[in-house]
């Protein structure tokens, strides 16, 4: 259910269960959790999923039996995080629940134009992960934050553009193309280089 691709220096990681909206159990975070800590060797690592949805958030009957307030959520997205490459979500569709934390610890965002994005830990009765709610206040702001988390606010691709919670969205056909070209600059440069610029941009904790 998890693939994975190395061509030199990149890694694709794709999330294969279309049948299911790419929804998480916890035997593929484990396994992502595994590819995101073993992926320092790589200059660049895209994250994006099979079929017309990204991911649906948790599969419905793991998060009923305890997968939605496991610790595995914040060690997957503090394994993107930390890695020093550049990482990049590219985003096939809509992108729900607990799937935010991997897109939002990535460098960059990309979806498609049909993307909807929510996180409906409210009204599910959850808290959302520890560092999901830092990591979108920092891209969109404390307010908007609390919209999506707490109000429940779906967002299109088009606002989540405007807030910034996105960096470009790209026509389906031309997403992975774009993806791959931002990596070039990283695969080319010496390892060390692209680590810190990566550390310049980002703000001292």
């Amino acid at each position: 259910m998890i693939n994975l691709q190395k061509s030199d220096n990149l890694w694709i990681l794709r999330l294969n269960r279309p049948d299911k909206a790419n929804a998480l159990t916890a035997e593929m975070l484990e396994e992502i959790y595994e590819i995101a800590k073993n992926a320092r060797s790589a200059r660049g690592l895209i994250l994006t999923g099979s079929g017309t949805i990204f991911s649906a958030g948790a599969d419905l009957v793991e998060a009923k039996a305890g997968l939605a307030t496991a610790d595995v959520w914040e060690r997957v997205s503090d394994a993107f995080a930390t890695l020093p490459c550049l990482t990049i979500a590219a985003l096939n569709g809509t992108l729900a629940g607990g799937a935010f934390g991997m897109a939002l610890a990535c460098d960059l965002r990309l979806a498609v134009p049909t993307t909807k994005f929510f996180y409906p830990v409210m009204a599910l009765g959850y808290l959302p992960q520890p560092s999901d709610p830092l990591r979108l206040s920092s891209l969109i702001g404390p307010a908007r934050t609390k919209m999506i988390l707490m109000a429940g606010q779906k967002l299109t691709a088009d606002e989540a553009l405007t807030y910034g919670l996105i960096d470009q969205i790209c026509a389906p056909e031309t997403l992975m193309e774009t993806a791959l070209n931002l990596c070039e600059n990283p695969r080319r440069a010496l390892p060390d280089h692209a680590h810190a610029i990566k550390k310049m941009c980002t703000p001292s904790s």
